[in-house]
């Protein structure tokens, strides 16, 4: 039995979180977006040249790479670092370009309005990242740590966690009787301190205990 090539056998996975198939690179800021995305949750690889349905279409690597260069050194702040390999298969060429989860974050990029927003990767799709998850980010890496007060809010965060699988910020607001920006500033605290960690839920971010 012929053994299956690196790349055939990455594409026979489909598109997901840590894998995106690109059929050329025509917008840098474009994928600016997506190298935000993989930097700012797991990692992951794109593979220029791929059609959406994993049919190899082939490109001309050279292009593609300095596509690539300018939307990691252009378009992201700060800047994503990549790793590209070309691969040729059957007389076409696909570029392979890995991106590691950053200790940096967040990366940001450009939006459609040219406004630079940070980006994270769910299933095979790029969001927006929440004022959460970039405030807990910058506390994470800060020199001096985080403390947290463990505060009336914070206890009845954690009753409602010992019952239910997660809460978003608007839920934590109305059983907590507190102000969005406290609401944040206790989320971002706990995550920064991996108490909680995010996930989503029909496109929404919510909360949920570390271990749960």
């Amino acid at each position: 039995m012929k053994k299956r090539h690196p790349i055939e056998v990455l594409i026979g996975q489909g598109e997901h979180q840590q894998l995106d198939f690109k059929f050329e690179v025509s917008d840098s800021k474009k994928i600016a977006r997506t190298l935000s995305a993989f930097a700012n949750t797991d990692g992951g690889r794109l593979l220029i040249g791929v059609k959406d349905n994993g049919v190899i279409a082939g490109v001309r690597s050279e292009e593609e790479y300095y596509m690539i260069e300018a939307a990691s050194e252009m378009y992201t702040r700060p800047i994503v670092p990549f790793e590209a390999t070309r691969w040729d298969l059957n007389g076409k060429t696909v570029l392979e370009v890995y991106v590691s989860p950053s200790p940096n974050k967040p990366h940001s990029a450009p939006d459609k309005n040219d406004q630079y927003k940070a980006y994270i990767r769910v299933a095979d799709e790029n969001i927006l990242a929440n004022e959460v998850l970039i405030f807990s980010w910058k506390k994470k890496y800060k020199p001096d740590g985080t403390l947290l007060k463990i505060s009336k809010p914070v206890q009845i965060l954690f009753n409602w966690l010992d019952t239910h699988n997660h809460i978003n910020i608007h839920q934590f607001c109305r059983i907590a009787h507190i102000n969005y920006y406290t609401a944040r500033n206790i989320l971002s605290d706990l995550m920064a301190m991996n108490a909680l960690h995010y996930t989503v839920v029909d496109k929404r971010i919510v909360y949920q205990r570390t271990g749960a």
